[in-house]
């Protein structure tokens, strides 16, 4: 499969793409708020031929990490778009994992124009956060990604230590596969010994105070006319029960907005959702049918 990366100027710096595929049906894809575009490698590989999936590294992590802000699910959506006028390409599906997932709704609500449906990869949907809403950011965050946020505060002596954070990350034991390895390895900047995450902690505090808006996301959720699919995840981000989107927290959305499906994928977590292959061909086989 042809997979490369190329640079869209956006408001602020570069935005580093990665591309997969020849096909003639392309998808957009955004990834998680501390992943990068290899968070999309296995989905991509899974795919049929005639698709060409693309990917940016949102700004503020990977390649994109040295862009200025601001951070915000708009600016994303407007990044988003930029990649589709750089690629010459009017409409698209959208597909968004995590905070992705977030940014896609909100890029339908502010091109209507260009996305043609969306896939929503365990997220999307407002969180029911229970006794932890009023936390601050930080805070808040802590306790729902816990490691995904500790390790921008750590510096690391060599890959191979790196590796071993996340081998010990409870979503990924048993899991591990070379999509994984590949996207951690890609995460890291510096030089040894003092390694650390090229995503940037500014950003993604950011990024969750507009996600956690209920204003942002939630409001383009419930003006959406456009097909989009919910797929959940068994289990959650710690790889722990239950998971983030209990059916009984879709269901009043899947009421609320009458282009919105579901789709339950089991024996996978918030993350192996999309980084293995079992995730990622149970999501593939409905979105290419979905996309069609």
């Amino acid at each position: 499969m042809r997979y490369e990366t190329f640079d869209v100027a956006v408001r602020g710096g570069q935005l580093r793409v990665g591309v997969w595929g020849d096909g003639g049906e392309m998808i957009l894809a955004a990834h998680g708020i501390t992943g990068n575009h290899l968070h999309f490698a296995t989905l991509a590989h899974q795919l049929d031929p005639d698709f060409t999936l693309v990917a940016p590294d949102l700004r503020g992590r990977g390649r994109s990490s040295q862009i200025a802000g601001p951070f915000s699910l708009a600016t994303h959506a407007d990044d988003l778009v930029a990649v589709l006028d750089f690629l010459g390409v009017e409409q698209t599906t959208l597909v968004g994992h995590s905070m992705g997932a977030f940014a896609a709704i909100v890029c339908a609500g502010r091109y209507p124009d260009r996305v043609r449906n969306l896939a929503l990869v365990d997220g999307g949907i407002p969180l029911e956060l229970g006794p932890i809403a009023g936390l601050p950011t930080d805070q808040l965050l802590a306790a729902l990604i816990g490691p995904a946020l500790d390790r921008l505060h750590r510096t690391f002596e060599s890959v191979t230590a790196y590796l071993d954070c996340w081998r010990r990350h409870p979503a990924l034991v048993d899991t591990w596969n070379p999509h994984i390895e590949a996207a951690i390895v890609y995460d890291l900047g510096g030089e040894p010994p003092t390694l650390r995450s090229t995503v940037r902690e500014d950003a993604v505090l950011a990024d969750a105070e507009s996600e956690l808006d209920p204003d942002g996301s939630g409001r383009a959720l419930a003006q959406l006319t456009i097909p989009a699919v919910l797929f959940r995840a068994e289990r959650g981000i710690l790889n722990q029960t239950p998971p983030l989107y209990p059916v009984n927290a879709v269901a009043a959305w899947l009421d609320a907005v009458p282009t919105l499906t579901s789709v339950p994928i089991p024996a996978v977590n918030h993350y192996t959702i999309l980084l293995t292959e079992r995730g990622a061909k149970a999501v593939s086989i409905t979105l290419e049918q979905f996309v069609r």
